[in-house]
């Protein structure tokens, strides 16, 4: 029987287990990734390791979500950041660079390699034929010091694409179709593997925009074969060493099937507040709209905001909607100048930003209370763009461009100007490609951490205790994200370094009262519907309510990524029914009946809780032995760095 690429990728990199769908392996790592909202936590934890150097190929830290540097406790986090790659081998990736899925891209992601980053968009690597996979930062910092990163293995689903994509439709409409066709929840514990003859009508780019969106999905990764049209790009590049041809068996065998016409792709956009709300333009056209912003690490490239200058080239937009292009990168910034475009997009009005995350965090380009955005990003939870009470729609930068023509959504097809639809366009070559924003290991200018007032240590748990109990502290509905748990907009992003100043944050944006009742009770419980947790990869959202004393999540699901944070910082992640969510009261008291060390040791799949004292229920703990050992020590740091140092006696 042949084998998926998925497959092929994985046993060059196992280490442990076999691959089994639905079994734990380890894989080696040959990459990891972080930003400056998940790098202070990842570096201080390696710091916590005690080890001297990180052992990838490519530890890249990046600065792109605060890049404005609003505070001086975000300037001393960069400083720190660059301090601790310099310190321990990392490339450090300078403020303004660019989104580091982006910049990741243009300088280091290469067929074959195994890639884990603390942010959940790092699967964008998989159209270029890599295996990227979003973390927490502590995973990321046991695997920079050499560690497996182990993960059950996924069903590996075959998106079969057949056609071309006509005029007006993109690749951000066919990962809107996706959504449109299944849900946030559908790709859980999935690949995506995108094979058929519609794949070799997609260059690298496009890909690149499907397969970072495949996060919305909930898949563990997605991932495009590496073939001539990859090997193009890389020559574009000018790193045609890092090509290699790879593809999966002719008689592979998959878990599941999807066909998708590429043809049949018509313009698409998400509704709010979720990203799988998607529904044809044409049926939302004619809505208001006040603000459109172009950009993110989904659809901030230079081959994205190309169609966008050339749609608004000699035309003004809208004086009704603000307009705001915010390329991915600098050297898509740099290009986009030498070649004219910024001017032109000026002259039409739109406003050019330097390269960050910041308004996908909701830490600028806030929209004004009572208005429409639209962005090409990947994400319209609702509150995430620093609006509570947002009105987000996300769609593809033609989409975008004749929106800010028209100052309402507008499909492409129906402007009522003489305009043809731009295509997509690559250009000869990349110039200006982000090294001298970067500062390779051999040119580090620290030899030290350097450490700001607000920078703090690394909390760290004690072992499982027998007895757990306290009040459910909070309950919440279905999917609640990372942020509500923790947001990412500016006043609270500045504390990411600080967690007791962080954790007086935690699920504020459900419950004000929260964090001081979470503190002054002896422990407590979460209680949550489904999809707990689903969203950026943030290990803060773990990470608080284990420092505020919360013993476990009781819900009916828990999103990939944060149940595996939870694991790591020893939060037990219980599993309930739906009879025993409507029935537990906020306030109650609960108490696990059972030994809970000897529960989790042992390997017990159900525990049993009391709750008030006057009735129980059956709640299950769905982990393996290794994620056990984690939870029974208190955590992956305190086991981890427990291991490291019993190697390090035996070597």
């Amino acid at each position: 029987m042949g084998r998926t690429l998925t497959e092929k990728i994985l046993a060059d990199h196992l280490v442990d287990g076999d691959i089994e769908t639905g079994e734990e392996i380890g894989i080696a790592v040959d990459q990891t990734i972080a930003h400056d909202l998940t790098g202070t936590m990842a570096w201080l934890q390696f710091e916590a390791l005690g080890l001297d150097e990180v052992q990838v190929e490519v530890a890249g830290q990046h600065c792109d979500h605060q890049t404005y540097q609003p505070d001086f406790k975000v300037s001393d986090d960069h400083r720190f950041l660059r301090s601790a790659a310099g310190t321990y081998g990392a490339y450090f990736a300078r403020p303004g660079t660019g989104i580091l899925h982006q910049v990741h891209k243009e300088n280091f992601t290469a067929p074959g390699k195994t890639l884990i980053g603390a942010d959940s968009h790092t699967p964008t690597a998989g159209g270029l034929g890599s295996l990227g996979i979003g973390t927490g930062g502590l995973d990321v910092a046991t695997a920079m010091g050499g560690a497996p990163f182990y993960l059950d293995v996924p069903e590996v689903v075959n998106v079969r694409l057949e056609g071309e994509l006509s005029a007006w439709a993109t690749a951000k409409d066919v990962i809107l179709e996706l959504l449109r066709r299944y849900s946030v929840k559908f790709g859980v514990d999935k690949v995506f593997e995108y094979t058929g003859p519609g794949v070799e009508s997609l260059s690298a780019h496009e890909r690149t925009v499907i397969t970072n969106m495949g996060t919305e999905l909930g898949a563990t990764t997605s991932v495009f074969p590496s073939d001539e049209r990859t090997k193009a790009f890389f020559q574009r590049l000018e790193r045609p060493e890092d090509y290699v041809e790879l593809a999966p068996d002719p008689d592979a065998e998959y878990d599941d099937e999807i066909v998708v016409d590429l043809g049949e792709i018509e313009p698409l956009i998400s509704c709010p507040s979720m990203p799988d709300n998607v529904v044809p333009v044409r049926e939302v056209s004619g809505i208001a709209v006040d603000q459109v912003l172009v950009g993110s690490c989904t659809n901030g490239a230079y081959e994205d905001i190309l169609p966008v200058a050339k749609m608004l080239d000699g035309r003004e937009v809208a004086k009704r909607t603000e307009a705001v292009v915010a390329p991915a990168s600098k050297q898509a910034s740099e290009m986009l100048a030498r070649n004219g475009f910024t001017a032109e997009l000026m002259a039409a009005g739109v406003n050019v930003s330097e390269a960050t995350c910041g308004a996908c965090i909701g830490a600028g380009h806030v929209p004004a209370s009572d208005s429409v955005s639209v962005r090409t990003f990947n994400r319209n939870f609702e509150g995430r763009s620093g609006m509570e009470e947002d009105a987000v729609y996300l769609c593809s930068p033609e989409v975008a461009a004749a929106t800010a023509l028209t100052g309402e959504i507008t499909d492409p097809r129906d402007l009522d100007i003489d305009i043809e639809a731009p295509g997509f366009e690559y250009p000869e070559r990349y110039i200006g490609a982000s090294e001298s924003d970067i500062i390779m290991p051999d040119e580090a200018v620290d030899d030290g951490l350097v450490k700001g007032p607000n920078i703090d240590e690394v909390p760290l748990k004690d072992p499982l205790g027998a007895t757990l109990g306290g009040p459910a502290l909070l309950k919440m509905p279905d999917n609640i994200t990372t942020d509500h748990v923790i947001p990412a907009t500016q006043e609270v992003s500045v504390y990411r370094s600080n967690v007791p100043k962080l954790s007086e944050f935690t699920l504020k944006r459900v419950d004000e009262t929260f964090a001081a009742r979470a503190a002054e009770a002896d422990g407590g419980f979460l209680v949550a519907g489904e999809n707990y947790g689903q969203g950026s990869s943030r290990e803060h959202a773990a990470l608080c309510p284990m420092y505020l004393g919360v013993h476990a999540v009781l819900a009916q699901s828990f999103a990939r990524i944060h149940k595996s944070n939870l694991l790591n910082f020893g939060l037990l992640p219980l599993t309930i029914d739906e009879a025993t969510y409507e029935r537990i009261d906020q306030g109650d008291e609960i108490e696990i009946v059972d030994d809970a060390v000897d529960a989790v040791e042992s390997g017990q799949e159900t525990l049993t809780i009391r709750v008030d004292d006057e009735w129980e229920a059956t709640v299950g703990l769905d982990a393996n032995e290794r994620e056990r050992d984690l939870l029974a020590a208190g955590g992956k740091l305190p086991h981890t760095r427990q291991q490291f140092a019993d190697a390090g006696e035996n070597a």
